[in-house]
């Protein structure tokens, strides 16, 4: 992750103005893992947008001949440029339950794909959730990626928990976003985009015994 953007700031991309945020969009399948009635894991599957695919194939130097197959050196340069996250990295999964964030583990089941000229992600992240309902978020706090969670979101290893996703109100979270941009003064806004990715996020909400 840090050097994908690193590598997508040579386009450009992240020097354009505040307004132009975001700058990658990304489909966000989620699995949800139960043991029982408590949450154990999170498998995702992100897919990014075909211009963003391309931009990050061109900084990268393969697919030069856009057929969509890439050999096994250059597989093994995207997954290096994307599967590198930085320490810290909260990965865009945000777990809570009864109002207090869930502790996550550490990403495991890592992998990459190219196909029909997108990248594809996956990866698991472990839960430490206590029995019983959770909500699920998948957002960039700085808004520099914007999912859409997939519909519908599946539910493995429970017959007593059910999803529903709630899309984010989007007229009201860009309205926030202006609010906030206006009240920066003018050259710090036109450089700095404020961390309002949440207001945009979908919410899974996961109800468990009815």
């Amino acid at each position: 992750m840090a050097m994908l953007r690193a590598l997508t700031a040579l386009t450009g991309m992240l020097a354009a103005p505040a307004q132009a945020h975001p700058h990658l969009f990304v489909d966000a399948e989620v699995e949800l893992v139960f043991q029982g009635d408590r949450l154990s894991e999170v498998r995702l599957v992100w897919t990014y947008d075909e211009f963003f695919s391309l931009l990050l194939t061109e900084d990268l130097g393969i697919d030069d001949d856009l057929d969509g197959v890439l050999s096994r050196g250059e597989m093994r340069t995207l997954g290096n440029a994307v599967l590198d996250w930085p320490e810290g990295f909260a990965g865009d999964l945000y777990v809570t339950q009864a109002g207090q964030q869930v502790p996550l583990g550490a990403r495991r089941d890592a992998s990459v794909a190219f196909e029909d000229g997108q990248v594809i992600e996956r990866h698991t992240r472990p839960v430490e959730a206590a029995p019983g309902d959770v909500t699920v978020e998948v957002y960039d706090p700085g808004y520099y990626t914007a999912y859409t969670v997939v519909t519908p979101v599946t539910v493995s290893g429970s017959d007593a928990c059910a999803a529903r996703v709630s899309r984010a109100d989007l007229i009201a979270a860009t309205e926030r976003v202006d609010e906030l941009l206006y009240a920066m003064p003018q050259d710090q806004a036109e450089m700095f985009f404020p961390e309002v990715g949440e207001d945009f996020a979908d919410t899974i909400t996961v109800t468990c015994g009815g």
